[in-house]
C-alpha cells in the first residue's frame, strides 16, 4: 500500500510501504494510483515528493507475482500517469532503487538521491528487461552506451555514479525526503512550464553518429558473454528501438521482447536461483536441527593456519570482514611471499571498494601457539590426510575451549578430522573455492557429531564474507566434487571412442559453461587430481598396456590422465596439458598435434575403434552421469534439497544460471527423458557403475515427475521408509 500525508503546508507525501524493500505488489500499485490521484486533484497540494518507509524507496516488482496470475494495475500506465501530472513529482531515493523502483523514479520529474544509495535495472539478471519503459527511458537520459552498459549487466550504481551519469539530479548526505519536500517546494514555485523539459519519454533519444557499429560491436559482446542467455541479447533489442524508433513503438517493442521472456524456460531458471540463493540460507540437519533455533556464536578473532593460495584467499576474505585475523605459515619462504600477496590482494579489493584496505586487522606467524586466543581456526594446508591429522591435534591442544575448528578441505572426511580433537562437535568443514576472496561459493560440511550451533556460526561467517553459504552432509568430496568425478570421467571416456578434447569443450561451452572440462582441468593444473588418485592407489606406474590398465578396482577407469602427468604435461604452468600454450602460465589454448597423434596412438594399443561423437552424446553423457550422481546425493541426505545442489553448481562450477543447475535442467529436460538416457547409456557401458539411473530418480518418475520445488516431498517419504 502507499500512504498519503501532506508536509511543508502544500507538498503531497506518497510512503510505500510493502516490507522489507517497499516491492511494488498488486495492493502498493493500488495504492500509488489512488494517492497520486488524491495529490492531483486536493487544490492544496502543489507538489508531490515519492518515498519509501524504513528508509528504502523500492526493490522493484513483486517476484514472488512473476508465476502466478498478475493482478492488479499495471506498472506502465501508472508510471505514465506520474510523468503526465501538471504538478512536479520528486523521487526520495533512499536505500535502493532497482528495477520497476527506478523505472518509478524514471517516471517523475525530478530524482534526490542519498549517497548511501544504489540504483540499478537488474531485471536481466531474472531472464527478463526492464518493461516499466527502463529500455526506453534510460537511453534518452543518460545516451545509449551507459543504457546499454546498465541494462545488459544488470550491474547497480552508487548513487555518485548515477549523478555523474545524469540519472539522479541531487546527492545528499542529509535526510533524503527533507531534502526533497524542500526541493519540490521550490519546484512548485517555479513559473512557465518547467516540467515539459523533465519528462524523459518525450526526450529524443541522443544518438551516437556511427549508431549501427555501435550496436554491432555491443551485439557481439553481449552474444559471447552472455553464453546462450537470451535476456541480455533482447536487452540490446530493446535499447536499439529506444534509439531507431519514436517512444510510443519503442514501448511497443520493448512489450513484444518482454512478453517472450517472461514465459520463457530461461526467465523460470534464473528465477528459480534467485529464490534457491535465498532458501539454501535457511538450513536443516538431518537431525532437524536448523538455522532458526541454532544461534551462531559471534567470531571476532580468526586464525587460517597455511598460507598457500587458499589460506592466502581466506586471510583475505576474513580482514575484509573486518574481522582480526591470525595467519600461521610455519615455512619462513612460504610467509614472506604470503605477506606480499595478501597485503597486494587486499590493496587492490580496497581500491575497487574505494575503502582502505585492511592491512592492520592481520598478524602472522610461524608458531601455532599464536592462535591460543582465537575464536575460529580454519585449516588451508595442502589436501593430505595425515598432515591435517596432525594440524587438528595440535589445535586441539592449544586453541581456548570452545574454538571452532573447520577445515577448508575440497573431499577429506571431516568426521576423521573431528575424532582428532576433544571436542568433534566444534569441527566443520569450510571447503572454498579458488580464489576464496572472490568465488561467492562456501560448502559448510557438518559430520555426524558437528553440532548446529558450529555449524550456524560457520554458515553465518560465510554469509559475513559476502559467501552463498550451503550446508552439505560429510562425505567424499561432499557435493560440488562427488559430482563432478563422473562428469569428468565421461570426458575421458569420450576421448577414449574417438572425440578430442576440442570436440568435449566445445560442446559444454556451448551449452553456457565458461570452460570445458579439459580447458578447466588445464587451468587448475593435471597433477591435482593425479594426486588424489595416486593417494586412492588408481594410478599404475608406466603406460601399461592391456586391458587391466582400463580398469581399477573392478570398474572401467581411464588412465589418460595418469599417462599426460608421467611425461610432465600438468596444463598452464607447464605450457602443455590438454592443449598447449605459447609459453607456461599462457592462457591461450591451442589445439596440440601431438595430442591427437597420442590418442591414437593409445586407442591402437587398447584396441579402440574411434567413432564419430556427436555435440548431443558428449552433453548427455557427462551432465546426465553428474545429474545422476546428485540424484544419489539427494538420496544419501548429504544435500537438503535440488536447491542446494543447484545452488552449489551455479555458484561453484560455472553451470550457466540461465539453465538454472543440473537439477532443475532435469526437471526441464524431463526426467523419464533422463531416465531413458542413463538406461540406455548403462547398457552399452555396463562396466560403469554410476550411470545406472538412481532409485531416487525412478521413484520421481513413478510419481509422475513432479516439479523441482516439490521434490523434497518424495525424498523425505523415501528417508521414512529407510
Amino acid at each position: 500500500m502507499a500512504q498519503f500525508t501532506r508536509v511543508s503546508g502544500s507538498v503531497g507525501l506518497i510512503t510505500l510501504q510493502n516490507p522489507p524493500v517497499n516491492a511494488l505488489s498488486a495492493a502498493v500499485r493500488q495504492g500509488i494510483i489512488d494517492t497520486v490521484q488524491r495529490s492531483l486533484s486536493d487544490p492544496k497540494v502543489k507538489s508531490v515528493v515519492i518515498c519509501g518507509q524504513n528508509g528504502i524507496f523500492c526493490g522493484g516488482a513483486d517476484i514472488k507475482e512473476f508465476g502466478s496470475d498478475m493482478r492488479g494495475p499495471p506498472l506502465v500506465p501508472m508510471i505514465h500517469t506520474i510523468e503526465a501530472a501538471h504538478k512536479p513529482v520528486v523521487a526520495a531515493i533512499e536505500g535502493i532503487a532497482l528495477g520497476g523502483g527506478l523505472e518509478l523514479a524514471l517516471g517523475c520529474h525530478y530524482r534526490i538521491a542519498h549517497s548511501k544509495a544504489r540504483l540499478g535495472l537488474p531485471e536481466v539478471t531474472l531472464g527478463l528487461l526492464p518493461a516499466a519503459g527502463g529500455s526506453q527511458r534510460l537511453p534518452r537520459l543518460i545516451g545509449v552506451p551507459a543504457a546499454l552498459n546498465l541494462i545488459t549487466t544488470g550491474r547497480h550504481v552508487t548513487a555518485a555514479e548515477a549523478l555523474q551519469l545524469g540519472i539522479v539530479d541531487v546527492v545528499t548526505d542529509h535526510n533524503t525526503v527533507d531534502a526533497a519536500v524542500k526541493f519540490a517546494l521550490s519546484a512548485a514555485g517555479e513559473t512557465g512550464q518547467p516540467l515539459d523539459a523533465r519528462r524523459i519519454s518525450t526526450h529524443p533519444c541522443p544518438r551516437p553518429s556511427d549508431l549501427d557499429a555501435l550496436f554491432e560491436e555491443v551485439m557481439h559482446k553481449v552474444r559471447q558473454s552472455a553464453r546462450g542467455a537470451i535476456a541480455p541479447v533482447a536487452c540490446v533489442q530493446a535499447v536499439r528501438a529506444a534509439a531507431t524508433l519514436p517512444y510510443t513503438q519503442g514501448m511497443e517493442r520493448e512489450k513484444e521482447l518482454m512478453a517472450t521472456l517472461f514465459t520463457s524456460g530461461q526467465a523460470r531458471a534464473l528465477q528459480y536461483c534467485f529464490f534457491s540463493q535465498r532458501a539454501v540460507g535457511r538450513w536443516s540437519m538431518p537431525s532437524g536441527a536448523c538455522w532458526d533455533t541454532s544461534k551462531p556464536r559471534p567470531v571476532h578473532k580468526a586464525a587460517v593456519i597455511g598460507l598457500g593460495t587458499m589460506g592466502r584467499g581466506i586471510t583475505v576474505a576474513l580482514a575484509q570482514t573486518g574481522l582480526s585475523v591470525v595467519a600461521v605459515e610455519t615455512q619462513e619462504k612460504q610467509l614472506v611471499e604470503a605477506k606480499q600477496a595478501v597485503s597486494g590482494m587486499l590493496q587492490r579489493g580496497a581500491k575497487r571498494h574505494g575503502v582502505a584496505p585492511a592491512l592492520d586487522k592481520i598478524s602472522y606467524s610461524q608458531d601455532i601457539q599464536a592462535v591460543a586466543d582465537v575464536d575460529l581456526v580454519i585449516e588451508a594446508v595442502f589436501e593430505d590426510m595425515a598432515l591435517k591429522k596432525k594440524i587438528f591435534q595440535q589445535l586441539s591442544a592449544v586453541c581456548k575451549p570452545g574454538t571452532f575448528l573447520c577445515s577448508n578441505t575440497s573431499g577429506l572426511d571431516v568426521d576423521h578430522l573431528a575424532s582428532q580433537t576433544r571436542n568433534p562437535e566444534l569441527v566443520v568443514g569450510m571447503h572454498f573455492f579458488a580464489p576464496a576472496h572472490v568465488m561467492k561459493l562456501l560448502e559448510v560440511v557438518y559430520g555426524p557429531r558437528s553440532s548446529p550451533q558450529a555449524v550456524a556460526t560457520a554458515m553465518q561467517l560465510g554469509k559475513k564474507m559476502g559467501k552463498v553459504s550451503v550446508a552439505v552432509g560429510n562425505c567424499r568430496g561432499f557435493v560440488g566434487n562427488r559430482m563432478l568425478k563422473p562428469y569428468m570421467e565421461q570426458a575421458l571416456f569420450l576421448l577414449e571412442e574417438g572425440a578430442t578434447p576440442e570436440l568435449v569443450d566445445r560442446a559444454l561451452e556451448e551449452f553456457g559453461f565458461a570452460m570445458g572440462v579439459f580447458r578447466m582441468s588445464d587451468l587448475s593444473g593435471l597433477d591435482v587430481g593425479w594426486r588424489v588418485r595416486k593417494a586412492d592407489g588408481l594410478v599404475e606406474p608406466g603406460t601399461a598396456s592391456g586391458q587391466s590398465a582400463r580398469i581399477r578396482q573392478g570398474r572401467r577407469y581411464s588412465p589418460l590422465g595418469d599417462l599426460l602427468c608421467e611425461q610432465g604435461r600438468f596444463g598452464q604452468k607447464t605450457g602443455r596439458g590438454w592443449y598447449q600454450y605459447d609459453k607456461p602460465g599462457s592462457r591461450v589454448a591451442r589445439a596440440d598435434p601431438w595430442l591427437h597423434g597420442f590418442l591414437e596412438e593409445y586407442r591402437a594399443r587398447h584396441g579402440l575403434v574411434a567413432r564419430q561423437i556427436h555435440h548431443q552424446e558428449v552433453l548427455e553423457r557427462c551432465l546426465y552421469a553428474l545429474i545422476n550422481e546428485g540424484f544419489r546425493i539427494l538420496e544419501d541426505g548429504i544435500a537438503a534439497g535440488p536447491e542446494d545442489i543447484d545452488t552449489i553448481y551455479v555458484f561453484g562450477y560455472s553451470w550457466p544460471r540461465h539453465r538454472g543447475g543440473p537439477m532443475f535442467y532435469a526437471a526441464m529436460v524431463g526426467l523419464p527423458k533422463v531416465l531413458e538416457r542413463l538406461e540406455h547409456y548403462h547398457q552399452a557401458h555396463p562396466d560403469v557403475p554410476y550411470l545406472q539411473p538412481c532409485g531416487l530418480l525412478r521413484r520421481l518418475v513413478a510419481s509422475g515427475s513432479p516439479p523441482v520445488q516439490r521434490w523434497r516431498e518424495v525424498i523425505k517419504k523415501l528417508h521414512s521408509h529407510l
